[in-house]
Protein backbone atom coordinates (compact mmCIF):
# COMPACT_ATOMS: atom_id res chain seq x y z
CA UNK A 1 0.00 0.00 0.00
CA UNK A 2 1.44 3.37 -1.03
CA UNK A 3 0.95 6.31 1.27
CA UNK A 4 2.82 9.42 2.23
CA UNK A 5 5.11 9.06 5.22
CA UNK A 6 7.17 11.43 7.32
CA UNK A 7 10.80 10.32 7.53
CA UNK A 8 13.62 11.70 9.65
CA UNK A 9 17.17 11.30 8.35
CA UNK A 10 19.65 11.27 11.21
CA UNK A 11 23.14 11.96 9.91
CA UNK A 12 25.75 10.96 12.47
CA UNK A 13 28.77 10.97 10.15
CA UNK A 14 30.68 8.44 8.08
CA UNK A 15 31.78 7.97 4.49
CA UNK A 16 28.33 8.64 3.05
CA UNK A 17 28.67 12.30 4.06
CA UNK A 18 32.03 12.83 2.37
CA UNK A 19 32.98 14.24 -1.01
CA UNK A 20 36.26 14.65 -2.85
CA UNK A 21 37.92 18.05 -2.75
CA UNK A 22 38.56 18.92 -6.43
CA UNK A 23 41.90 20.56 -5.61
CA UNK A 24 43.50 18.26 -3.03
CA UNK A 25 41.54 15.11 -4.04
CA UNK A 26 41.16 14.31 -0.34
CA UNK A 27 37.86 13.30 1.21
CA UNK A 28 36.20 16.02 3.26
CA UNK A 29 32.77 16.25 4.92
CA UNK A 30 30.15 18.24 3.06
CA UNK A 31 27.24 20.17 4.51
CA UNK A 32 24.66 17.42 4.74
CA UNK A 33 21.86 19.97 4.71
CA UNK A 34 22.68 20.17 0.99
CA UNK A 35 21.87 16.48 0.49
CA UNK A 36 19.30 17.28 -2.21
CA UNK A 37 22.09 18.69 -4.35
CA UNK A 38 24.03 15.44 -4.04
CA UNK A 39 21.00 13.16 -4.37
CA UNK A 40 18.39 15.01 -6.42
CA UNK A 41 16.47 11.73 -6.75
CA UNK A 42 15.14 12.36 -3.24
CA UNK A 43 12.89 15.06 -4.69
CA UNK A 44 10.89 12.33 -6.43
CA UNK A 45 9.67 10.89 -3.13
CA UNK A 46 6.13 11.78 -2.14
CA UNK A 47 7.27 11.44 1.45
CA UNK A 48 8.28 14.32 3.69
CA UNK A 49 11.97 13.94 4.49
CA UNK A 50 13.54 16.02 7.25
CA UNK A 51 17.16 16.02 8.36
CA UNK A 52 18.92 16.12 11.69
CA UNK A 53 22.72 16.32 11.50
CA UNK A 54 25.15 15.68 14.33
CA UNK A 55 27.49 18.63 14.67
CA UNK A 56 30.30 17.88 14.30
CA UNK A 57 29.87 14.60 12.38
CA UNK A 58 31.18 11.55 14.24
CA UNK A 59 33.67 9.23 12.58
CA UNK A 60 32.44 5.71 13.22
CA UNK A 61 35.75 4.84 14.90
CA UNK A 62 34.89 7.43 17.54
CA UNK A 63 31.40 6.12 18.30
CA UNK A 64 30.81 5.83 22.03
CA UNK A 65 27.91 4.91 24.29
CA UNK A 66 26.94 8.57 24.57
CA UNK A 67 26.27 8.69 20.83
CA UNK A 68 23.93 5.70 21.15
CA UNK A 69 22.10 7.58 23.90
CA UNK A 70 21.89 10.71 21.75
CA UNK A 71 20.42 8.77 18.82
CA UNK A 72 17.94 6.91 21.04
CA UNK A 73 16.82 10.10 22.81
CA UNK A 74 16.42 11.91 19.49
CA UNK A 75 14.19 9.12 18.18
CA UNK A 76 12.18 9.29 21.40
CA UNK A 77 11.76 13.08 21.09
CA UNK A 78 10.65 12.89 17.43
CA UNK A 79 8.82 9.57 17.64
CA UNK A 80 5.29 10.96 17.32
CA UNK A 81 6.22 13.24 14.42
CA UNK A 82 7.67 10.62 12.08
CA UNK A 83 6.69 7.27 10.60
CA UNK A 84 10.25 6.04 10.22
CA UNK A 85 13.88 6.90 10.86
CA UNK A 86 16.99 6.44 8.71
CA UNK A 87 20.30 6.65 10.58
CA UNK A 88 23.30 7.47 8.38
CA UNK A 89 26.35 6.03 10.08
CA UNK A 90 29.93 5.02 9.36
CA UNK A 91 30.27 1.35 8.50
CA UNK A 92 33.06 0.35 10.90
CA UNK A 93 30.86 0.42 14.00
CA UNK A 94 27.41 0.35 12.42
CA UNK A 95 26.65 -3.17 13.66
CA UNK A 96 27.54 -2.16 17.22
CA UNK A 97 25.24 0.86 17.06
CA UNK A 98 22.37 -1.03 15.44
CA UNK A 99 22.69 -3.79 18.04
CA UNK A 100 22.69 -1.29 20.89
CA UNK A 101 19.64 0.60 19.60
CA UNK A 102 17.77 -2.68 19.17
CA UNK A 103 18.00 -3.22 22.92
CA UNK A 104 17.61 0.41 23.97
CA UNK A 105 14.37 1.08 22.04
CA UNK A 106 11.63 -0.86 23.83
CA UNK A 107 8.15 -1.28 22.28
CA UNK A 108 9.45 -0.01 18.94
CA UNK A 109 6.71 0.06 16.30
CA UNK A 110 8.45 2.11 13.62
CA UNK A 111 11.43 1.41 11.35
CA UNK A 112 14.90 2.52 12.40
CA UNK A 113 17.09 1.76 9.38
CA UNK A 114 20.86 2.14 9.61
CA UNK A 115 22.75 2.65 6.37
CA UNK A 116 25.89 4.23 4.96
CA UNK A 117 28.28 3.65 2.12
CA UNK A 118 31.67 2.30 1.15
CA UNK A 119 32.30 5.20 -1.26
CA UNK A 120 31.43 8.84 -0.53
CA UNK A 121 28.11 9.96 -1.90
CA UNK A 122 29.85 12.62 -4.00
CA UNK A 123 31.83 10.05 -6.00
CA UNK A 124 30.63 8.80 -9.35
CA UNK A 125 30.49 5.08 -8.41
CA UNK A 126 29.13 5.62 -4.93
CA UNK A 127 26.90 3.01 -3.36
CA UNK A 128 25.56 5.69 -1.03
CA UNK A 129 22.71 6.90 -3.25
CA UNK A 130 21.11 3.49 -3.67
CA UNK A 131 21.56 2.65 0.00
CA UNK A 132 20.00 5.94 1.04
CA UNK A 133 17.07 5.83 -1.39
CA UNK A 134 16.17 2.21 -0.57
CA UNK A 135 16.50 2.83 3.16
CA UNK A 136 14.05 5.72 2.95
CA UNK A 137 11.61 3.60 0.95
CA UNK A 138 11.81 0.82 3.54
CA UNK A 139 11.45 3.25 6.45
CA UNK A 140 8.35 4.72 4.77
CA UNK A 141 6.70 1.41 3.85
CA UNK A 142 3.45 0.57 5.58
CA UNK A 143 0.93 -2.22 5.21
CA UNK A 144 -2.76 -1.96 4.35
CA UNK A 145 -3.53 -1.11 7.99
CA UNK A 146 -1.02 1.73 8.00
CA UNK A 147 1.48 -0.11 10.17
CA UNK A 148 5.20 -0.24 9.48
CA UNK A 149 6.39 -3.08 7.29
CA UNK A 150 9.63 -3.41 9.29
CA UNK A 151 9.06 -2.07 12.82
CA UNK A 152 12.51 -2.86 14.16
CA UNK A 153 16.12 -1.71 14.10
CA UNK A 154 17.75 -2.87 10.88
CA UNK A 155 20.77 -2.40 8.63
CA UNK A 156 20.36 -1.86 4.88
CA UNK A 157 23.33 -2.36 2.62
CA UNK A 158 23.78 -3.43 -1.00
CA UNK A 159 20.18 -4.52 -1.65
CA UNK A 160 19.77 -6.41 1.63
CA UNK A 161 17.92 -5.46 4.79
CA UNK A 162 19.12 -7.28 7.90
CA UNK A 163 18.08 -7.35 11.53
CA UNK A 164 20.43 -4.90 13.20
CA UNK A 165 21.64 -7.11 16.02
CA UNK A 166 22.39 -9.95 13.62
CA UNK A 167 24.87 -8.09 11.45
CA UNK A 168 28.65 -7.98 11.23
CA UNK A 169 30.81 -5.90 8.94
CA UNK A 170 32.30 -8.57 6.76
CA UNK A 171 34.21 -6.78 4.01
CA UNK A 172 36.13 -3.51 3.97
CA UNK A 173 36.49 -3.30 0.19
CA UNK A 174 33.30 -4.62 -1.45
CA UNK A 175 29.98 -2.85 -1.61
CA UNK A 176 28.39 -5.80 0.15
CA UNK A 177 30.02 -4.88 3.43
CA UNK A 178 27.66 -6.63 5.85
CA UNK A 179 26.50 -10.16 6.48
CA UNK A 180 23.84 -11.73 8.66
CA UNK A 181 25.12 -15.29 8.71
CA UNK A 182 22.69 -16.71 11.24
CA UNK A 183 19.44 -14.96 10.33
CA UNK A 184 17.68 -14.43 6.98
CA UNK A 185 17.34 -11.02 5.39
CA UNK A 186 14.25 -9.02 6.32
CA UNK A 187 13.90 -7.62 2.81
CA UNK A 188 15.55 -7.89 -0.58
CA UNK A 189 15.69 -4.88 -2.89
CA UNK A 190 15.59 -5.70 -6.57
CA UNK A 191 13.19 -4.27 -9.11
CA UNK A 192 10.74 -4.40 -6.22
CA UNK A 193 11.43 -4.56 -2.50
CA UNK A 194 10.34 -7.97 -1.26
CA UNK A 195 9.64 -8.16 2.46
CA UNK A 196 10.30 -11.47 4.17
CA UNK A 197 7.34 -11.20 6.52
CA UNK A 198 7.90 -14.43 8.53
CA UNK A 199 11.31 -13.16 9.68
CA UNK A 200 10.32 -9.61 10.62
CA UNK A 201 9.61 -8.96 14.29
CA UNK A 202 6.15 -7.48 14.86
CA UNK A 203 4.74 -6.30 18.21
CA UNK A 204 2.52 -8.77 20.03
CA UNK A 205 0.33 -5.81 20.92
CA UNK A 206 0.40 -2.58 18.92
CA UNK A 207 0.03 0.83 20.51
CA UNK A 208 2.47 0.61 23.40
CA UNK A 209 4.46 3.71 24.28
CA UNK A 210 8.09 3.75 23.18
CA UNK A 211 10.49 3.43 26.09
CA UNK A 212 14.16 4.33 25.81
CA UNK A 213 16.61 2.59 28.11
CA UNK A 214 19.83 4.58 28.33
CA UNK A 215 21.31 2.98 31.44
CA UNK A 216 24.26 1.09 29.99
CA UNK A 217 27.12 -0.45 31.97
CA UNK A 218 30.31 -0.75 29.92
CA UNK A 219 32.32 -2.84 32.39
CA UNK A 220 32.65 -5.59 29.80
CA UNK A 221 35.64 -6.83 27.83
CA UNK A 222 36.54 -9.52 25.29
CA UNK A 223 39.02 -12.38 25.44
CA UNK A 224 39.75 -13.99 22.09
CA UNK A 225 41.06 -17.54 22.51
CA UNK A 226 44.06 -18.47 20.37
CA UNK A 227 46.65 -21.26 20.32
CA UNK A 228 49.46 -20.45 22.71
CA UNK A 229 47.46 -18.08 24.89
CA UNK A 230 49.35 -17.63 28.16
CA UNK A 231 48.24 -17.55 31.80
CA UNK A 232 49.56 -13.99 32.09
CA UNK A 233 47.36 -12.85 29.21
CA UNK A 234 44.22 -14.33 30.75
CA UNK A 235 45.12 -13.06 34.22
CA UNK A 236 45.64 -9.56 32.81
CA UNK A 237 42.19 -9.53 31.20
CA UNK A 238 40.51 -10.94 34.31
CA UNK A 239 42.16 -8.34 36.53
CA UNK A 240 40.61 -5.43 34.59
CA UNK A 241 39.32 -2.97 37.23
CA UNK A 242 35.53 -3.07 37.82
CA UNK A 243 35.05 -5.85 35.28
CA UNK A 244 31.56 -7.35 35.48
CA UNK A 245 31.29 -9.45 32.35
CA UNK A 246 33.72 -11.15 29.98
CA UNK A 247 32.97 -12.29 26.45
CA UNK A 248 35.16 -15.18 25.39
CA UNK A 249 35.44 -15.79 21.67
CA UNK A 250 36.03 -19.52 21.48
CA UNK A 251 36.71 -22.00 18.70
CA UNK A 252 34.00 -23.60 16.60
CA UNK A 253 30.90 -24.48 18.58
CA UNK A 254 32.23 -23.04 21.82
CA UNK A 255 35.45 -24.88 22.56
CA UNK A 256 38.43 -23.57 24.53
CA UNK A 257 41.63 -24.94 26.08
CA UNK A 258 41.17 -27.56 28.78
CA UNK A 259 44.45 -26.81 30.53
CA UNK A 260 43.87 -26.76 34.25
CA UNK A 261 45.32 -23.28 34.73
CA UNK A 262 42.81 -21.89 32.21
CA UNK A 263 39.81 -23.60 33.75
CA UNK A 264 40.91 -22.61 37.26
CA UNK A 265 41.23 -18.93 36.32
CA UNK A 266 37.77 -18.85 34.79
CA UNK A 267 36.24 -20.77 37.66
CA UNK A 268 37.78 -18.45 40.23
CA UNK A 269 36.52 -15.40 38.35
CA UNK A 270 32.99 -16.81 38.12
CA UNK A 271 33.04 -17.60 41.84
CA UNK A 272 33.80 -13.91 42.48
CA UNK A 273 30.74 -12.90 40.46
CA UNK A 274 32.14 -12.37 36.96
CA UNK A 275 29.76 -13.24 34.14
CA UNK A 276 31.49 -15.12 31.32
CA UNK A 277 29.64 -15.26 28.01
CA UNK A 278 30.78 -17.75 25.38
CA UNK A 279 30.43 -16.89 21.68
CA UNK A 280 32.07 -18.45 18.64
CA UNK A 281 34.89 -16.93 16.60
CA UNK A 282 33.14 -18.33 13.52
CA UNK A 283 31.05 -15.90 11.50
CA UNK A 284 28.31 -18.50 11.09
CA UNK A 285 27.01 -21.20 13.38
CA UNK A 286 26.20 -21.43 17.05
CA UNK A 287 27.78 -22.21 20.38
CA UNK A 288 26.72 -25.60 21.70
CA UNK A 289 28.49 -26.33 24.97
CA UNK A 290 27.12 -29.86 25.06
CA UNK A 291 28.60 -30.95 21.73
CA UNK A 292 32.18 -31.56 22.87
CA UNK A 293 33.95 -32.29 26.13
CA UNK A 294 35.66 -28.89 26.16
CA UNK A 295 32.34 -27.07 25.93
CA UNK A 296 30.77 -29.29 28.56
CA UNK A 297 33.61 -28.39 30.92
CA UNK A 298 33.02 -24.67 30.40
CA UNK A 299 29.31 -25.08 31.06
CA UNK A 300 30.03 -27.06 34.21
CA UNK A 301 32.06 -24.24 35.75
CA UNK A 302 29.35 -21.67 34.99
CA UNK A 303 30.19 -20.19 31.60
CA UNK A 304 27.04 -19.00 29.79
CA UNK A 305 26.51 -20.08 26.20
CA UNK A 306 25.86 -17.26 23.73
CA UNK A 307 24.11 -19.38 21.08
CA UNK A 308 24.56 -17.69 17.68
CA UNK A 309 25.22 -14.17 18.95
CA UNK A 310 27.59 -11.88 17.08
CA UNK A 311 30.33 -10.12 19.01
CA UNK A 312 28.59 -6.80 18.37
CA UNK A 313 25.28 -8.04 19.76
CA UNK A 314 26.96 -9.69 22.74
CA UNK A 315 28.69 -6.43 23.69
CA UNK A 316 25.50 -4.39 23.30
CA UNK A 317 23.35 -6.91 25.16
CA UNK A 318 25.70 -7.11 28.13
CA UNK A 319 25.99 -3.30 28.30
CA UNK A 320 22.21 -3.13 28.33
CA UNK A 321 21.47 -5.93 30.80
CA UNK A 322 24.14 -4.88 33.26
CA UNK A 323 22.75 -1.36 33.08
CA UNK A 324 19.27 -2.63 33.92
CA UNK A 325 20.58 -4.80 36.77
CA UNK A 326 18.81 -7.61 34.95
CA UNK A 327 19.17 -11.33 35.41
CA UNK A 328 21.40 -12.03 32.43
CA UNK A 329 21.50 -15.77 32.85
CA UNK A 330 19.62 -16.11 29.59
CA UNK A 331 20.64 -16.05 25.97
CA UNK A 332 17.18 -15.46 24.52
Amino acid sequence: MSMKSNILLIYTGGTIGMKQDPETMTLVPFDFSQILEEVPELKKFVHTIDLHSFDPPIDSSDIEVKIWMDIANLIKERYEDYDGFVVLHGTDTMSYSASALSFMLENLEKPVVFTGSQLPIGMLRTDGKENLISSIEIAAARDKDGRAMVPEVSVFFESQLYRGNRTTKYNAENFRAFRSANYPSLADAGIHIKYNIPFIRYPGTWGKELAVNTNLDTNVTILKIFPGISPDTVKSILSTPNLKALIIETYGSGNAPTKQWFINLLQEAIAKGLIIFNISQCLAGSVDMEAYATGILLKRIGVIGGNDSTTEAAIAKLFFLLGQNADILTTK
